[in-house]
């Protein structure tokens, strides 16, 4: 059996890539799409690992641009053949990838599947290390581009004693297996990684169902790169065990590797193979709801709670009053229950939950910043919040993150309001001294005043006035007594008493201290 001629798609458009992905049978004319990438850069990597004899490639690109990436992989793989897709204003462009040895070119607007296979087949006429033949791929139509298809939306004829042939059994199923490979890289490193997750995970799968001796039959489909999904055919009578049978290896691969980053789900049942593509569809919803159920092995739609119903949208304006009458623990209360309540709405994906915790992280840190509260610290840390819910890999980090931010904010907050009432303290303490001032004050009575420890009233008295206890009381004193001395309506000795000094000549020291005369100089010098 000849080779088949291998073609990889770049575009930076998805339906592009899609609509010539499918536009054919391509194995029915000796052809096999054996990837495709959204740039020149992607595809250089993904060419290392597939090594395909035709790319077809687009012109106006991000990242890397056609132009640039004929260049390159000419420059790497002369062998390797280039069709340029083009529009009508970017001949130039079409022009200088001439030069670069390129074989043909297509004006996208005219893009119809007769001309593209004719160039194809032109194209491969001259590679002769396939020595291509329209017939080479006759016989070579398989199960798995009739299920590639059909998963993708587009229509494929297949024969009924070939899907028979491979499924026997009257009920299907769909599993999907999740890597979160999106943080491993792209590219040849991309292919890699899924590539070990689908050998694995059917190795361990055929291992786990060859024991249990079971009727029935798994294949792996291509989907999405980032999720291994396979085809379970088997008779009604066996679900329970088979069901069994997964949660338990679901569950052992868990506690093998770290369980945040891998996902299981079960689709309903399906009774026609033709509509594996809407039950697929399904099937990454399923996978979605692993963000709210971190704890499940397997994700199985008819044994998930009912989810929770999320009546209206968050009332932001009385959430923004009740922070600006000071109202924390009021407002803080409702955002903390209506989180809780989009936590058990699995049906919303991870994103509306993410964008509505950043969201709210900012407008609490605008708002407090708005009401003069210290929050400098907190918006340098704002956009650490924000990547950091993006990352979340489940609803509990997720919700850890808000916690850990209105903690910060629960301590902004007591920092101020503390102040606030350590102010108000001194100030009825201040008050207190200056209407008993005569009488005679001690930090223990005072204490016991205001219910306050005597050693820690000394403490709290200097920390927040600039004298302390003793020197305050004194300056009052003085200050009143200087005042009585002006007039001659009283003694000296009765002026020590009415301040607070039993003691005549005591005043007389603390007096001379403060003003630098005697109570008889001070008297002759400001007499009226």
């Amino acid at each position: 059996m000849k080779e088949l001629c291998k073609i990889l798609i770049v575009d930076d458009e998805v339906l592009v890539r899609q609509g010539i992905k499918h536009y054919l049978v391509w194995e029915q004319y000796g052809f096999q799409i054996v990837g495709e990438a959204s740039n020149g850069r992607e595809a250089l990597e993904l060419i290392a690992e597939l090594r395909p004899h035709i790319v077809i490639t687009d012109i106006v690109m991000p990242v890397m641009d056609g132009e640039e990436f004929t260049r390159i992989l000419k420059q790497s793989y002369p062998e390797i053949e280039i069709i340029v897709l083009s529009s009508y204003g970017e001949f130039n462009y079409v022009r200088s990838t001439f030069q670069n040895g390129v074989a043909d070119y297509i004006l996208k607007p005219k893009l119809e599947t007769q001309e593209l296979l004719q160039v194809l087949q032109n194209t491969a006429r001259r590679i002769p290390a396939i020595q291509y033949d329209e017939e080479t791929g006759s016989e070579q139509i398989t199960v798995d581009h009739i299920l590639e298809k059909w998963i993708a939306g587009f229509e494929a004829d297949a024969e009924p004693a070939l899907l028979k042939e491979h499924f026997p059994y009257p009920s299907f199923y769909l599993v999907g297996v999740q890597p979160r490979l999106s943080s491993l890289g792209g590219g040849e490193q991309l292919i890699q990684q899924k590539s070990s997750h689908i050998a694995t995970t059917s190795a361990r799968l055929a291992e786990v169902l060859e024991q249990a001796g079971l009727p029935l039959a798994f294949r792996p489909v291509a989907a999405d790169p980032q999720i291994v999904v396979f085809v379970l055919n088997l008779s009604t009578i066996h679900y329970d065990e088979t069901v069994e049978l997964l949660r338990q290896l679901a569950q052992h691969m868990l506690r093998e590797t770290n369980t945040a980053q891998l996902a299981w789900a079960l689709s309903e049942r399906f009774d026609q193979m033709e509509q594996i593509g809407e039950v697929y569809q399904q099937l990454l919803k399923l996978l979605d709801y692993r963000f709210y159920f971190p704890d499940h092995a397997l994700i199985i739609g008819s044994e998930l709670p009912a989810p929770a119903e999320v009546r209206g949208s968050f009332n932001l304006k009385e959430f923004t009053e009740e922070l600006r009458r000071d109202n924390f623990n009021t407002a803080f209360a409702a955002l903390r229950e209506y989180v809780q309540t989009l936590s058990a709405n699995y049906l919303a994906t991870p994103f509306e939950l993410k964008s509505f915790l950043g969201n709210i992280i900012f407008n609490i840190i605008t708002l407090l910043g708005n009401q003069d509260y210290d929050v400098r610290q907190l918006d340098e840390e704002k956009y650490d919040y924000f990547r950091e819910i993006n990352d979340a890999l489940d609803v509990r980090q997720t919700t850890a993150l808000l916690n850990s931010f209105l903690q910060k904010v629960d301590a902004r907050i007591a920092e101020r309001s503390g102040q606030s009432q350590g102010t108000t303290n001194m100030k009825m303490l201040l008050e207190y001294i200056e209407e008993h001032y005569a009488e005679p004050l001690s930090l223990t009575g005072l204490g016991q005043h205001f219910h306050f420890n005597p050693s820690y009233l000394s403490s709290y008295f200097t920390t927040h006035n600039k004298e302390g206890f003793s020197e305050h009381l004194n300056k009052i004193r003085v200050q009143k007594a200087a005042e009585m001395l002006k007039d001659d309506r009283y003694s000296i000795s009765e002026i020590s008493d009415r301040v607070g000094y039993s003691d005549h000549s005591y005043f007389t020291k603390v007096f001379k201290k403060w003003t630098g005369l005697s109570p008889s100089q001070y008297r002759r010098q400001h007499a009226r």
